[in-house]
């Protein structure tokens, strides 16, 4: 059953948010066991949920050994394979983040762990987007891998093949995308970066109807923010990216695959853009839950993410007190 939000409520940071399944699972992983981790992924055949579950799952597993006690239980495991190569690149990714002395070391570990993953699960789309986030990794390009010419001539060489085999495996996979969103982002100079904004219009161009590609341009939107956020958000390229998100994602797309990160985006932008109306829908559709992002980039620094929750509280108020029908003729 889904949730719903008291008014005027906090909003609570819950990486499971409505999958209750999840959320008993990572519990048990908190306490250092892994059975319940293992149960949880045989019932998982959703292309979209295995991709998303192992993606939390890791990172709420790479402070711990309990992927590691796992994997020496069952050596040839398929899954634990995975998930190792998910534990490792989390690592890597978060040691980059923190300037750590062993980034290097463990980003060689990572790869070697997801390169053993893509053999052990050929079919799996996880083990090439674990090789496609390591990307981020390789600032200057060296690795032959990261440095393919892109399927498009007004983007830049990347790691468009470590893409192309993560969705041939799964088309129009949503982290796929977004690990090579973060691969721009690394390449861009100060201000909002061109070449991710031009890819991400691209994908979500092309995407079906109810695919969370839809929100990419809202991304890369709200991750870099111009000086004056008012009139970045009133531009029409602003509104058609919205609009596209709500309808190409929000109106077709079954509830049970909204993820929180796409759900908050969507809610901000239609906050921004003047749509209190569908904002409440999705501020309804989150429930009691929350992610920081994008409410942190509205926040004063240095308060930064502590303020991130007293953003969304306003808008969620703004939105609500405007009524649900304030712009039901745009609907």
């Amino acid at each position: 059953m889904r949730l719903m939000a008291r008014e005027g409520a906090r909003p609570v940071l819950d990486p499971a948010g409505h999958d209750e399944e999840l959320r008993l699972a990572l519990q048990e992983l908190h306490t250092g066991r892994w059975l319940a981790m293992r149960e949880l992924l045989a019932r998982t055949t959703a292309r979209w949920q295995w991709t998303r579950r192992t993606q939390i799952l890791a990172a709420a597993a790479a402070g711990t050994d309990v992927v590691r006690a796992w994997l020496a239980e069952e050596p040839a495991g398929r899954t634990a394979r995975v998930m190792h190569a998910r534990v490792a690149v989390e690592r890597a990714l978060r040691a980059r983040r923190g300037r750590h002395r062993r980034t290097h070391e463990l980003w060689i570990e990572a790869w070697d762990a997801s390169r053993t993953a893509t053999r052990a699960a050929p079919a799996d789309p996880v083990p090439w987007i674990c090789l496609l986030a390591l990307a981020q990794l390789d600032t200057g390009q060296r690795w032959e891998e990261h440095r393919a010419p892109a399927p498009d001539p007004a983007l830049p060489p990347g790691p468009w093949e470590l893409l192309a085999e993560a969705t041939a495996r799964d088309p129009h996979n949503r982290e796929a995308h977004h690990r090579m969103l973060q691969f721009l982002y690394m390449r861009a100079d100060a201000g909002r970066p061109v070449e991710a904004a031009r890819y991400a219009r691209r994908v979500a161009e092309g995407a079906p109807s109810g695919s969370p590609l839809h929100l990419l341009p809202l991304y890369v939107r709200a991750e870099h923010p111009c000086r004056d956020a008012a009139r970045q958000w009133a531009e029409p390229e602003a509104v058609e990216e919205a609009e596209r998100a709500w309808r190409g994602w929000f109106v077709p797309g079954r509830p049970e695959e909204r993820s929180l990160p796409d759900l908050n985006h969507l809610a901000h932008a239609l906050w921004r853009t003047g749509r209190p109306g569908r904002a409440v829908r999705v501020f309804d559709a989150l429930g009691p839950y929350y992610t920081p992002r994008p409410w942190v980039h509205r926040a004063a620094a240095p308060a930064g993410r502590a303020r991130a929750v007293e953003v969304f509280l306003r808008a969620r108020a703004d939105c609500r007190s405007a009524g649900h029908d304030a712009d039901a003729g745009r609907s």
